[in-house]
């Protein structure tokens, strides 16, 4: 396993214990995971599904079909929707997980569309994000490049060979934009933790109440 890798998946069992410690759940509490991964580059990919003890609880959301990660879950429920409104009832889940998959929705109405979906379908929700301002982008392995304004980044990824992580794959955040986010979607009583690495904030955790 490569040093990112390691780093990776020590970050993702970091914030899979800091989801326990901050929501109790049990095996009746119905969770809802919003961002599956149909193909796993790693171990830590589905991190939820992978670890949780109950997963005939968990609801899992994508915008692809399930394929493989429904044959590798298969008592996970899954439901594809067409990336906008979410198919449920209004507060029909306890607690809601999506680790790493505001920064991938798209612009920034799409971002808020997200965060008040999850309000609304969710009694509680804990969101993680990388941080725009964290000095290494951890999808393309690049340093500092992210910095630079969105439309001169993506004309440096396309220039490197990297055009998948162009567009609307990445809409990275600094924490005054969640905090905007947040304020835009209605959501008051949160709150964010720093995940750090060398003493930076590699990512964000969002712990919220609704």
């Amino acid at each position: 396993m490569s040093i990112a890798s390691r780093i990776s998946a020590a970050n993702r069992k970091r914030k899979y214990e800091h989801f326990l410690a901050a929501f109790p759940l049990s095996e009746s509490t119905a969770i809802l995971d919003v961002g599956y991964s149909n193909k796993e580059y790693s171990d830590s990919e589905n991190y939820l599904e992978r670890h949780y003890p109950y997963p005939k609880n968990i609801t899992a959301l994508g915008v692809t079909e399930p394929g493989e990660f429904a044959e590798r879950y298969p008592d996970v429920k899954t439901v594809v929707y067409d990336g906008t409104v979410f198919p449920f009832a209004d507060k029909q889940f306890d607690v809601c997980w999506s680790n790493a998959v505001i920064e991938h929705v798209g612009d920034r109405d799409r971002q808020i569309l997200l965060l008040r979906e999850i309000r609304r379908v969710s009694r509680a929700a804990y969101i993680t994000t990388p941080n725009r301002c964290f000095p290494f982008e951890v999808h393309t392995k690049f340093p500092l490049l992210h910095w630079l304004p969105k439309p001169w980044f993506d004309h440096a990824l396309r220039m490197l060979g990297k055009e998948w992580a162009a567009g609307d794959f990445m809409h990275l955040l600094s924490l005054r934009e969640i905090k905007a986010l947040l304020a835009e979607a209605g959501i008051e009583a949160c709150t964010i933790a720093k995940n750090r690495f060398c003493g930076f904030a590699m990512d964000f955790s969002i712990s919220m109440r609704f």
